[in-house]
């Protein structure tokens, strides 16, 4: 036996305890796991979603490939209450699922000598990224492509799919959605956040003009429609705000860092800021939530192991505010330390432990690789 089998739940061990944990309940394999109403409650207004929500991060990305169909349709299967997609644009201005623009690691264009000669240096919010760029591509062109595993030395078993989806554009997603909405008799919930919007809208690829007449041709642009908006620019959100109703929530990173279009701005808050009641106040002038990093909710210590919760959660909720934080993965490598199994990096450890702790917190929601480890802590707690 390896390390990792015996030092940490494998991925098969733990997908079968969440088959079986929901089994137990009583509950159907894909049903909701946690929150009054059962599955029932994904009609209506996200208020009405179970509590904690189960937001598949990606997809099931920590299974498959991310921003997949295949992804998607796993997490879907699995029972995730809301399925995320992440949005960028093409050079013909369609939008595509990809969590960044450049998709050197995410795809086999690599592998393409046709496009040896897209390979470029570019600055996406500051940051310098060589390699190659959605915008730079037609549609056409991003389809001959196929996608391939992010971080295939973590998850070398979703390595298997590599090559078997293409990106999709995200009107495919709408019309799947759509799709699995009828043959399940409830709409599918969809997260969907628009990446580096202003250094886009800098090149003439606006991201929300475009978002905005997809979810309206998909009936999504009410205000109790089955989808949820995002982005970590709150000009973003303030956007399309004006432009569709649907639900809002502003993404948090780190304290000291502060959002690319302040930046670009030259607003001086940063993520500490917005954090304070004044800064909820204001992000609930134009938003229904918040996604913060875990570590705004429970912060580490200098070891990584966590503290006690900040008043976040507290603060969020007096203003009406819900809170769906990012982003639990099982691996070691991604855990609080005080939750890392063994010594191997790849291995799982105890997510379960670290879901439960994140829980106690208050948060509404969370965004996991593993939804199926996520559904059964969260009927775990929903027992309690």
């Amino acid at each position: 036996m390896t390390e990792r089998a015996q030092t940490a739940p494998g991925r098969r061990t733990l997908l079968g305890a969440a088959v079986l944990g929901t089994a137990a309940l009583g509950l159907p394999a894909t049903a909701n796991a946690a929150g009054p109403g059962g599955r029932g409650g994904r009609h209506g207004s996200y208020r009405d979603l179970p509590v904690p929500t189960v937001i598949g991060h990606r997809g099931a990305s920590g299974y498959r490939p991310e921003h997949t169909l295949g992804s998607y349709q796993l997490a879907l299967d699995m029972g995730a209450h809301i399925v995320e997609q992440d949005l960028v644009p093409t050079k013909d201005g369609h939008l595509v699922c990809r969590h960044e623009n450049d998709i050197t690691g995410t795809t086999d264009v690599a592998d393409h000598p046709e496009f040896a000669s897209r390979r470029t240096t570019k600055q996406v919010d500051g940051v310098s990224l060589t390699g190659w760029f959605t915008e730079d591509f037609t549609l056409a062109e991003l389809k001959t492509l196929r996608a391939k595993e992010r971080i295939p030395g973590t998850r070398q078993e979703n390595t298997l799919y590599d090559g078997r989806w293409q990106i999709p554009t995200f009107e495919e997603v709408l019309r799947w959605a759509d799709e699995q909405g009828r043959e399940r008799g409830e709409p599918v919930w969809l997260y969907v956040e628009t990446k580096h919007p202003s250094y886009f809208r800098g090149l003439g690829l606006g991201l929300e003009e475009p978002l905005a007449r997809l979810l309206r041709r998909h009936g999504r642009h009410r205000a109790d429609s089955p989808l949820i908006l995002q982005s970590f620019e709150p000009s973003s959100v303030q956007r399309l705000a004006k432009l569709v109703s649907t639900p809002r929530v502003v993404l948090l990173s780190g304290p000291k860092e502060r959002p690319w279009d302040f930046v670009e701005a030259g607003d001086p808050r940063t993520v500490a800021d917005l954090v304070k009641p004044a800064g909820l106040t204001w992000i609930a002038s134009f938003a229904q939530g918040i996604g913060p990093t875990l570590d705004l909710v429970v912060p580490k210590d200098a070891a990584g192991r966590l503290t006690t919760p900040t008043a976040l959660v507290a603060d969020a909720h007096a203003r009406g505010l819900v809170l769906h934080p990012y982003t639990l993965r099982n691996e070691n490598s991604f855990l609080p330390a005080d939750f890392r199994r063994g010594t191997d990096p790849n291995a799982y450890g105890d997510a379960f432990g670290a879901l439960r702790t994140y829980f106690e917190a208050g948060i509404d929601g969370i965004f996991s690789d593993n939804p199926d480890t996520a559904l059964l802590a969260a009927a775990d707690f929903a027992q309690d």
